[in-house]
């Protein structure tokens, strides 16, 4: 008689990660800390590795750097012949920051947004309804308005008329703009606090997450100190703090500017700071006081805020501090603006920076 022998079941072991794909992460951690600088990261990364043998005979940081090279990580094809990173390792960077921050995401079609409303899309709905001038033949209902039609001038005159018509609704899709202004001030340095990496890795996984997952949706980035100025996607890298006041009204004016060119309802404000507004520009001049709310930069900051809620577009601030006259100020601004305010330990920022973009998103403001 055949039979089967049965023996304790011995799960394969997961494939372990190369040499190379472990010195990956910490480099491209690294290399936001840095700011970009490939030079200063292989330092740092050597320095580790002495400390905590990270590396073998088989395999060490001169070979990585080879490994870098070869894959297209960093390379030396510039007139100082100096390394710098790739577009390869700026868009490995923002897949990082997302999935540190937000987790692994699921595809989700073409990336349009969900709403309760019938309307244009491209993703059938259960609802019916009657025919009406305009609407696509893709929307046309066959079976039902051949059943229609039978019901309504039965089968031995067999004819069918615009009122036996019935049309299957899409879900109604929507987009959002998104401008996220993050403050470079040298404030976000300050007291040996590095407040500045963690706002790069949010704007950097927010990026990621509207370019892949909402690629319909607009992001736009100002980064704001003594003046603001606007920065693309591939720039967040290298961003640095700077010998900057704090000048939130330019921020503001910069961003409503550029919403007041998106055509689409859904806008919104996203501000990453850690600090009160310190610095106003009058003509070719910076007004300044570093010492607390001075009342003419408070009021103007204050206005911007009634302008923004005067045209729907809602301004959630993220403080990345947890002063008590500072929250007085966020409370005074959000209360103005009918935004929404949070106070965030550096760990949490891009958990709430998520949720509210996602809550956001289904609105029509």
């Amino acid at each position: 008689m055949i039979g089967y022998r049965f023996t304790d079941y011995i799960p394969e072991e997961k494939g372990q990660k190369s040499d190379f794909e472990n010195l990956l992460k910490i480099f491209l951690q690294l290399l936001v800390i840095t700011s970009g600088d490939v030079s200063e990261a292989l330092s740092w990364l050597t320095n580790l590795d002495k400390q905590y043998n990270m590396t073998s005979e088989e395999y060490g940081i001169g070979n990585f750097i080879e490994d870098l090279k070869r894959k297209g990580y960093i390379t030396e094809d510039n007139e100082k012949g100096s390394f710098k990173i790739t577009a390869k390792s700026e868009q490995k960077i923002r897949k990082d920051a997302l999935e540190e921050i937000f987790g692994k995401l699921k595809k989700s079609g073409r990336g349009n947004h969900r709403t309760n409303y019938g309307g244009q899309g491209d993703e059938l709905s259960t609802d019916r309804r009657d025919y009406q001038f305009g609407d696509s033949l893709e929307q046309i209902s066959v079976t039902d308005s051949l059943r229609n039609a039978q019901i309504h001038h039965g089968f031995s005159d067999f004819m069918l008329t615009e009122d036996d018509l019935e049309i299957v609704e899409n879900e109604y899709k929507t987009q959002t703009s998104t401008v996220l202004m993050i403050d470079i001030s040298h404030s976000m340095i300050l007291y040996g606090e590095d407040r500045i990496t963690p706002a790069k890795k949010v704007a950097m996984a927010l990026a990621e997450l509207i370019t892949t997952r909402y690629p319909k949706d607009t992001l736009d980035i100002i980064v704001f100190g003594n003046d603001a100025w606007q920065i693309e996607i591939k720039d967040l890298p290298y961003l640095e703090v700077g010998p900057y006041h704090t000048n939130t009204v330019a921020g503001l004016e910069l961003a409503m500017d550029i919403l007041r060119r998106r055509k689409n309802k859904n806008k919104q404000i996203f501000m990453i700071t850690d600090g009160k507004p310190t610095c106003l520009k009058q003509g070719i001049k910076y007004y300044k006081n570093s010492f607390g709310l001075d009342p003419k930069i408070l009021n103007k900051t204050l206005n911007l805020a009634i302008q923004c809620r005067k045209l729907n577009i809602p301004v959630t601030t993220f403080m990345i501090a947890s002063d008590a006259y500072l929250k007085e100020f966020v409370r005074e601004f959000t209360q103005a603006n009918n935004g929404n305010a949070y106070y965030s330990s550096l760990q949490g920022l891009g958990n709430l920076i998520f949720e509210d973009y996602r809550r956001n998103r289904r609105k029509t403001f």
